[in-house]
């Protein structure tokens, strides 16, 4: 089995025979396959009128369990936005009644941010949409290779941290 990428690499050995092409095999399938893994969620999350951003934020609530809140420091370091950009996106999702702000009871000055009912409603559809995506693009990936794709991958994600 080939692919467009295998025909880079000849045509890189056949123009620098003096370097090890490896890196460019492994991280030129990697990134043409972000592109298609970015393309599938954008339409999953598109399908449920929401953006990846506000994707990103309301997946943070979802997975916190129930009540579905957060502190606004506590969805920063899960989206890995500044302050200010998540001031924005509280605010523009709270406008479209997906979130909302309550005190927080441990803190007169915090708030918490919540996820409301048609949050969750919306968080929920485009994870399942996502989902069934994700898995098409797997289609030809046995479990036993997807699991070994994923502690590949893994160790090379390791080495950058949280």
């Amino acid at each position: 089995m080939r692919d467009e990428v295998d025909e880079l690499i000849e045509a890189w050995a056949r123009e620098r025979s003096d370097l090890d092409l490896g890196p460019v095999s492994v991280f030129s399938r990697i990134s043409r396959l972000a592109h298609h893994v970015d393309r599938a969620r954008r339409q999953a999350y598109a399908a449920h009128d929401i953006e990846p951003w506000e994707f990103d934020v309301l997946a943070a609530l979802r997975r916190a369990g129930a009540p579905y809140e957060l502190s606004p420091g506590r969805l920063l370091r899960e989206t890995l936005v500044t302050s200010g950009t998540m001031t924005n996106r509280v605010d523009r999702l709270a406008s479209r009644g997906l979130v909302e702000r309550h005190p927080d009871p441990s803190d007169r000055r915090g708030v918490l941010v919540r996820l409301t009912p048609e949050g969750k409603e919306a968080v929920d559809g485009a994870f399942t949409a996502l989902l069934e995506a994700e898995k098409e693009l797997l289609v030809g990936v046995s479990t036993q290779d997807q699991r070994e794709l994923a502690g590949l991958l893994r160790r090379l994600l390791v080495p950058f941290g949280a």
